[in-house]
């Protein structure tokens, strides 16, 4: 094996925590309200049930108990935090930002606070963001936080969507490290996916109004986004470890978005992973969006060890994905 580290500064993970709501919607509610069965949804997804935000609360409230979950959990001080990346598809409002809002709630200030949009590769998108204010020595401690609210999107009738997705949110403190941290990433996106994976509604092309109420769902075709999903995350891992002087073997711990269980298997085959290697929460959670991966890896901490390689996978709607290689230091 052969590794060279390139950069003075890598951003480390040095404290991670996470909240999932404790509403469920199981398979067995949903076989009440439309055309489906526990067996049916669990053969196709590999998801048993999802958590539920409490009407009334929002994603903020989510990332807001992640974060405080984080700082309970570990000897660091909030009030050093510089700079709030919220990774996140579902807003509370169109303005001000997430971000904004849950410096808010957590009474801090003078924090450089911005939400970021990227669907389902939200949190890859941010932690690489977060990654090069670390490595510019411009910023000490960063907050990543992967947070969605996204039943609020769902038509709790569309067999199509109410199946796959519920909400919850995790976040990551970094904080700069010569020897761990995230060591590299490989981020695309195009246009191509617009159409097959979106919530229309909302935004300055169709605004609320009466005409545009069914706009206001996510809507996917579920078989495009699959095959695309596979070729993406798959293509992109190995050609970031191929990148950075590394084989499959090399990687400790695959943690994917969680989006199907179907696409992770795939995922796991095409780039020769041994199954036991990779990390999966679906059955529990379902499609989280942003949260998936912060989440996965929140619940399987204890699992890692300072210098394993562990890699990251996502793709979502735009068509956006990626992979980062993480160097675990904590």
């Amino acid at each position: 094996m052969k590794f060279t580290a390139t950069k003075n500064n890598y951003a480390n993970i040095t404290a991670i925590g996470g909240f999932v709501p404790k509403g469920r919607r199981t398979n067995e509610d949903l076989a009440t309200i439309c055309d489906t069965s526990d067996e049916w949804i669990t053969k196709r997804t590999g998801i048993k049930e999802r958590r539920i935000l409490d009407e009334g609360l929002a994603t903020s409230d989510m990332a807001v108990e992640a974060i405080i979950n984080l700082f309970d959990n570990y000897n660091k001080d909030l009030s050093k935090v510089d700079a709030l990346i919220v990774a996140t598809s579902t807003p509370d409002m169109l303005m001000p930002a997430t971000a904004n809002i849950v410096c808010e709630k957590l009474k801090i200030n003078n924090v450089w606070a911005f939400d970021l949009n990227a669907a389902c590769s939200g949190f890859l998108y941010a932690l690489n963001v977060a990654s090069g204010l670390i490595e510019s020595g411009r910023y000490k401690n960063v907050l990543v936080v992967g947070a969605d609210n996204i039943s609020a999107f769902v038509d709790i009738h569309d067999r199509s969507t109410n199946i796959l997705f519920g909400d919850g949110a995790a976040a990551v403190l970094l904080e700069p490290n010569e020897e761990f941290g995230v060591m590299d990433s490989l981020l695309k996106s195009n246009g191509e996916g617009r159409e097959f994976l979106n919530i229309e509604g909302g935004g300055s092309l169709f605004p609320a109004s009466l005409d545009t109420l069914d706009k206001h769902y996510i809507k996917q075709d579920g078989k495009i986004v699959f095959k695309k999903a596979v070729t993406a995350m798959s293509e992109t891992c190995l050609e970031l470890l191929e990148k950075n002087n590394l084989k499959t073997d090399d990687v400790k711990w695959l943690v994917p978005h969680q989006a199907n269980k179907r696409i992770i298997d795939a995922v796991g085959n095409a780039i020769k992973i041994e199954d036991h290697k990779t990390m999966v929460n679906i059955e529990e959670y379902g499609n989280t969006i942003a949260a998936t991966i912060p989440l996965c890896m929140w619940e399987n901490v204890s699992k890692f060890k300072k210098g394993d390689f562990i890699l990251l996978t996502a793709f979502g709607a735009g068509f956006s994905w990626g992979a980062s290689l993480i160097k675990w230091g904590l």
